[in-house]
């Protein structure tokens, strides 16, 4: 078995500057362990792990791992999508979302060791505008706070930050009127925001589709109705809970293709990773797209 493994030095890592050191060494003791020949690569910039999953894939590895958050999954997930390699995940990111819809081991170790040991699976991804998502997609305010939040400089990330900046934006923001087509079903509306989903939270179980799953091959759409600033707060408590049915202004649906039109631009987000659309968002649904590795015991697909 070969594996190719991409850390994220920063993700999660807070002010930590030996982060990288340590998570290298981690990996290459559970490859040990395992009795796996594998390499370590940590990434440098921005989109570099993207470009590391492009450079593995053209040297033949069956099996990458990505150690960070759902914006490093995303990157090195959108390049495996489609082939018959592998993605192990370790999970360090704020929220951590995708891992919670895979029901992955919370510790690094655990994480390797399942991505090292466990077995493979196909699930589902998203596609919008032509950039792959494995958790969430969507307009509107998450995208307005992933646009602050990923401004944020090295040691200045974390939960607390995240929190901070999405309060102060749930005052600020202002949504426009769009046209959203889901399926066919026409909507005018002006939505707090619109999301795509395949897993089912953003991350620190925010649920926003408790019913959503990573393999059925449709997505879950929610259109989130416009409040005022303290009812927004107010009904964040639903989501939080794990319960936004209950919310007021909330529109549910189960697709596989939709869009939305507006007269301007549109900032979106996949994966919590920021975009602009010149009036027109597309999305889809790619069933059974994406090959992980899951520990062979227990999780989602029990």
């Amino acid at each position: 078995m070969h594996v190719f493994a991409i850390v994220n030095p920063i993700s999660g890592a807070g002010a930590n500057r030996d982060a990288a050191q340590a998570r290298a060494a981690l990996l290459r003791e559970r490859f040990r362990a395992a009795n796996v020949d594998g390499e370590v690569h940590v990434t440098q910039r921005p989109h570099h792990a993207a470009e590391l999953a492009a450079e593995a894939m053209t040297r033949g590895f069956h099996t990458v791992i990505a150690w960070g958050g759902d914006g490093t999954i995303n990157e090195v997930g959108s390049v495996l999508a489609g082939t018959d390699a592998a993605l192990g995940v370790v999970p360090s990111g704020s929220g951590n979302g995708f891992a919670r819809a895979l029901q992955l081991p919370r510790t690094p170790r655990q994480a390797i060791d399942g991505a090292l040991t466990g077995v493979e699976r196909l699930i589902d991804v998203g596609e919008l505008n032509g950039r792959v998502f494995v958790n969430i997609a969507g307009v509107g305010l998450d995208a307005h706070i992933a646009e602050r939040f990923n401004a944020c400089e090295f040691g200045k990330r974390g939960m607390g930050p995240y929190l901070r900046i999405g309060l102060r934006e749930a005052f600020r923001y202002c949504p426009g009127p769009v046209d959203v087509d889901l399926d066919g079903e026409r909507f005018r509306v002006r939505p707090l925001l619109v999301a795509f989903a395949n897993g089912r939270e953003y991350g620190n179980r925010a649920r926003i589709a408790p019913h959503a799953r990573i393999d059925d091959g449709r997505l879950e759409a929610v259109i989130v109705d416009d409040r005022r600033p303290l009812a927004r707060l107010w009904g964040s408590r639903h989501l939080l809970a794990g319960r936004p049915h209950r919310a007021t202004g909330m529109t549910f649906r189960s697709i596989q293709h939709g869009e939305i039109r507006a007269a301007g631009p549109l900032a979106f987000h996949v994966d919590g990773e920021h975009g602009v659309a010149a009036g027109l968002v597309t999305v889809r649904i790619r069933p059974g797209y994406l090959r992980v590795r899951v520990p062979a015991e227990g999780g989602v697909f029990k």
